[in-house]
């Protein structure tokens, strides 16, 4: 069944192809500049909401992990438990939650949504501080790992190599992670 279209993500991978700067930044492996441009040629998207940015930063997160060739899972179901990105995937979250990352993209900034979505993550990925949340802006504290996506407030550009550096420190990799 062929994935329904989305408006957010259409403009999305359009800005991605038709960006000039993109294809140098792939090139250099700035993940971070990607970001940027992408944000700032999305901006109508930032202004749309916690949902509208949650998929633009899920689009972008699948399109970044794609090219820096970091092994995951996507939108998989485990435990009964929704689990929007796995790093590297259900297998190793099983054998070894300690070398497992969940990235949760609750796609609301309403403190209990998150911490509800957290309490269930937390069913499959016993390691806390192995589950990281993407928001569309700051939220009240949390323990976990934040990155906000947000033309304002960004911490979402540092996620790649921040997700490369715990690839790279737990060997979860079975294909040699590029340097980012």
């Amino acid at each position: 069944m062929p994935e329904e279209s989305n408006p957010i993500k259409d403009l999305l991978f359009e800005h991605i192809q038709t960006s000039h700067a993109v294809p140098g930044f792939l090139s250099e492996k700035r993940f971070d500049l990607i970001i940027k441009d992408v944000v700032d040629g999305c901006s109508a998207v930032m202004s749309m909401g916690d949902e509208a940015v949650g998929v633009l930063a899920t689009g972008l997160l699948h399109y970044l992990l794609t090219n820096a060739i970091i092994p995951s899972q996507r939108k998989v179901e485990h435990m009964g438990v929704e689990l929007d990105i796995v790093i590297p995937d259900i297998r190793t979250l099983e054998a070894d939650p300690k070398k497992a990352l969940l990235v949760c993209i609750p796609k609301s900034s309403d403190v209990d949504v998150i911490r509800d979505k957290i309490t269930q993550l937390g069913r499959v990925q016993p390691e806390a501080q192995n589950i990281w949340v993407v928001l569309a802006r700051d939220a009240p504290p949390i323990q976990n790992q934040k990155f906000i996506l947000s033309d304002r407030h960004d911490t979402f550009s540092g996620i790649i190599f921040e997700i490369s550096r715990f690839v790279s420190l737990n060997k979860t990799g079975r294909f040699k992670i590029l340097q980012v």
